[in-house]
């Protein structure tokens, strides 16, 4: 996924050695920046209010936990190990449009997200970007 951002690759020692929450934060910015740019570059026309709109459908805690079941027989041992770490970190806090499970799932996805991203496979998160984009509009 090419941002445009520069960015300092982390080792996967390194990145195993974050706060698994640090991970979840950083997954969840650049999975909503591609989200944002998806929208943008499918209908531009669209108005920033529908555009969040639209982004809310793929970001929210329940759309993720979805898409983190629909892709977890493609998962390779290294991202389920960062999936599981992101679940089972404890937050102290569950959102109010979500429940637990939920809410946990969505924080693997965002850990498994963040772990992609700070080691730079960007094919990777490519490929699972596109799968959920194309899930969502079948």
């Amino acid at each position: 996924m090419q941002l445009g951002i520069q960015r300092e690759r982390l080792s996967k020692v390194d990145v195993r050695q974050l706060n698994p929450l640090v991970i979840a934060f950083i997954g969840d910015a650049a999975y909503e920046l591609y989200i944002r740019n998806h929208i943008l570059t499918v209908n531009s026309e669209m108005s920033p209010h529908k555009m969040h709109l639209e982004a809310i459908k793929y970001v929210k805690a329940h759309a993720q936990s979805e898409f983190v079941k629909m892709l977890m027989d493609e998962l390779t041992e290294e991202e389920v190990y960062y999936f599981k770490k992101g679940r089972n970190a404890k937050s102290g806090t569950v959102p109010k449009n979500a429940d637990v499970q939920e809410y946990r799932y969505a924080t693997g996805f965002e850990c498994l997200v963040g772990y992609l991203y700070l080691t730079e496979q960007d094919e990777r998160l490519e490929y699972i970007f596109e799968r959920i984009v194309r899930n969502k509009e079948d």
